[in-house]
């Protein structure tokens, strides 16, 4: 019998990744590379973007 973690293991190795199209409008953009941080990542934003509301896009 297969568990349910087999199974999402054959998902994602089927999964085929393709790049998608996605149109935003917002008031100013930055690029930035991802910095690892314990078992995360982050990346540092303008203190005057504190208590706005930000979207994040993997390229």
């Amino acid at each position: 019998m297969i568990t349910k973690d087999e199974r999402l293991d054959k998902l994602e190795k089927d999964f085929i990744r393709i790049k998608v199209k996605f149109e935003i409008y917002g008031h100013e953009m930055i690029e930035k590379i991802v910095n690892s941080s314990g078992n995360s990542g982050r990346i540092y934003l303008p203190p005057e973007w504190i208590g706005t509301k930000v979207k994040v896009v993997k390229c």
